[in-house]
C-alpha cells in the first residue's frame, strides 16, 4: 500500500470567480423558497419571517467566517476532511467528513425526487405506467424517470469536467437571478402593504423560521470542498464564502416580501405553491406563475449540481486518506474529477424517485442534523487552532488577531444550540423514519471510523502519518 496520498492525476483549477460565486449561492437556493414561504410567513408574520431569516443569515455568516478563514488557510479538496484531521486528529475527521457528505448525499436525493414532484405542476398528466406504493406515494414509471434521467445527465456533467458543471450552474443561476427580479419588479408595482399584514405574530412563530436555517443555508460549505479547483487566491475564497451566505440571506428576505404583497396570507395558506400563485398575482399571469415555477426548477437544479459536487470531494479526500475504499480516492484520467465518487451518489438519486415523494421529508430531515453536528466540529476546531497554532498562515482572518477566539466560542455555542433542536421531543425534532435513515448512515460511519488506527492525533502531518499507519496495517497482513 502507498505511503503517500494519490498525486496524479490533479484536480484541474477551472472555475472562475463569477462560477465560484454561482457555485457558492446556486448551492443555498433550492426548492424551498418556492413551497415554504407562507409557512415562514404564517409562523412569524411579514416582518418576523425578515427578522427571523436575516437572524438565521448571521447564524450561518458566523460560522462561514469560521470557515472563512479555516479554507483561506488550507484550500484543499475535501474541506472539513484536512481542518479535523490537522485540528482534532484521524477518528474526529471521518466524522466531521462523514457527517456532512451524508448530509450533501440525502439533499442531492431529495433534489432527484423534488425535480419530477415540480414539473408535475407544470405537466400535470405526467403519471403514466404504475409501480407501486410505497411510504404513502403512488409512483408512476414516468414521474419517477423525470428525476432519474435528470440525475443521469447532472452526473455525467459533474464527471465529464469541473468546468462544464461551473458552465451550467453558472447559466441557471442566471436565470433564477431573473426571475428574482422579476418578483422584486411585480411586487414593487401591484404589490400592498395591506396583504403583508400580519406583519408580527408571536415568538413562538419566529421559532418556526428558525428552525429551517439549516436546511436552507447549507452549500455554503461546498466552496471549501472545491477549493483547489477555485482560480482564485486564498484569500478571496474566505471572501467568497461569507459573501454567498449574504446573498442568500438577502434572496430569502426578497421571497418573503414579494410574496407577502402579492396575496393576503389566507390565500397563501391555501396554495401549494404559494410564490408560484403569488408570481401569478402580480403579472395576474398563469405564465408568469410556471415561470417562478422554472425559476423553482433552476433553484433544484443549482443546488444539485453544487452538493454533488461537494459530496463527491469529500468522497474523494477521504479515499486518498484511507478511510474508505481507496476506489472512492482515484480521479480520471482525462477529465480530471472524482468519476467514482459522482458515479455513487448518481446511482443513489438515479434511485431515490423510485421511492416516491414520500421520501422527501425523511431525506432533508435525516441529513440535516449531520450537517449541524459538522459545522459543531469545525466550529471547535478552529478555537483549537487559534490556541495551538496561533502563527499558522491565515490569508483571510475571521475577527481579526484577538477576536478570532471570542468567534469561534460564539460559533460553537451557535452551533451547539443548532444541535439541540433536533433532540427527540425539541420543536425540530425529525420524525421516526428519519431517525432511522440518521442511524443507518451513522451506524455504516461506526463500521468505517473503527477501521482508523488508533493513535493519528492532530498535526499537520497527520494524514501523513496515517497512511504510513495504514500501509504497516497491510504489510502485516
Amino acid at each position: 500500500m502507498t505511503t503517500s496520498k494519490v498525486e496524479s492525476p490533479r484536480l484541474r483549477k477551472a472555475l472562475g470567480v463569477f462560477d465560484s460565486y454561482a457555485l457558492g449561492f446556486g448551492a443555498m437556493i433550492g426548492f424551498g423558497w418556492v413551497v415554504l414561504t407562507s409557512d415562514w410567513i404564517a409562523g412569524g408574520g411579514t416582518l418576523g419571517a425578515v427578522i427571523a431569516m436575516v437572524t438565521g443569515g448571521l447564524i450561518m455568516a458566523v460560522v462561514g467566517l469560521v470557515y472563512a478563514e479555516l479554507t483561506a488557510a488550507m484550500p484543499k479538496v475535501g474541506g472539513e476532511h484536512h481542518y479535523l484531521l490537522r485540528g482534532m486528529g484521524a477518528r474526529w475527521s471521518f466524522l466531521g467528513s462523514w457527517g456532512i457528505t451524508g448530509g450533501y448525499i440525502t439533499i442531492v436525493a431529495f433534489e432527484a425526487v423534488a425535480l419530477p414532484r415540480t414539473v408535475e405542476y407544470i405537466a400535470p398528466a405526467l403519471n403514466h405506467i404504475h409501480l407501486w406504493n410505497v411510504f404513502g406515494s403512488e409512483v408512476y414509471l414516468t414521474w419517477a424517470l423525470v428525476g432519474s434521467i435528470a440525475a443521469v445527465v447532472i452526473t455525467w456533467i459533474n464527471i465529464i469536467g469541473v468546468r462544464s458543471a461551473g458552465i451550467v450552474q453558472t447559466f441557471v443561476v442566471v436565470f433564477l437571478v431573473a426571475v428574482g427580479l422579476l418578483m422584486i419588479f411585480g411586487s414593487s408595482t401591484r404589490g400592498t402593504v395591506e396583504n403583508m399584514q400580519p406583519l408580527f405574530t408571536d415568538a413562538s412563530g419566529l421559532f418556526t423560521v428558525l428552525i429551517v436555517v439549516p436546511f436552507l443555508f447549507v452549500g455554503f460549505d461546498v466552496i471549501p470542498q472545491a477549493s483547489e479547483e477555485l482560480r482564485m487566491s486564498p484569500r478571496r475564497i474566505g471572501i467568497l464564502i461569507v459573501t454567498s451566505v449574504l446573498i442568500a440571506t438577502a434572496w430569502y428576505v426578497m421571497t418573503i416580501l414579494t410574496t407577502s404583497s402579492a396575496l393576503p396570507i389566507e390565500t397563501l395558506l391555501s396554495s401549494d405553491l404559494a410564490s408560484a400563485d403569488a408570481m401569478g398575482a402580480l403579472f395576474d399571469s398563469n405564465v408568469m406563475a410556471n415561470v417562478l415555477i422554472a425559476g423553482g426548477i433552476a433553484g433544484i437544479l443549482t443546488s444539485w449540481i453544487a452538493l454533488l459536487l461537494g459530496a463527491s470531494r469529500l468522497l474523494l479526500a477521504m479515499g486518498q486518506s484511507g478511510m474508505v475504499p481507496k476506489w472512492f480516492g482515484q480521479i480520471h484520467p482525462k477529465y480530471k474529477t472524482p468519476a467514482n465518487s459522482l458515479m455513487f451518489i448518481g446511482a443513489l438519486s438515479f434511485v431515490a424517485p423510485f421511492f416516491g415523494e414520500g421520501m422527501l421529508e425523511w431525506l432533508v430531515d435525516s441529513g440535516s442534523p449531520s450537517i449541524v453536528i459538522t459545522y459543531l466540529l469545525v466550529s471547535i476546531v478552529f478555537v483549537k487552532l487559534r490556541v495551538k497554532e496561533p502563527d499558522m498562515d491565515r490569508p483571510f482572518l475571521a475577527g481579526g488577531h484577538k477576536g478570532g477566539v471570542p468567534l469561534g466560542v460564539l460559533a460553537v455555542v451557535l452551533c451547539a444550540g443548532l444541535v439541540s433542536l433536533y433532540i427527540p421531543g425539541m420543536p425540530a425534532s425529525i420524525s421516526p423514519m428519519s431517525y432511522i435513515l440518521f442511524c443507518l448512515w451513522w451506524g455504516l460511519g461506526l463500521f468505517f471510523v473503527m477501521r482508523i488506527p488508533r493513535g493519528i492525533t492532530a498535526g499537520p502531518d497527520a494524514e501523513h502519518r496515517l497512511l504510513q499507519a495504514l500501509a504497516r496495517r497491510a504489510d502485516n497482513g
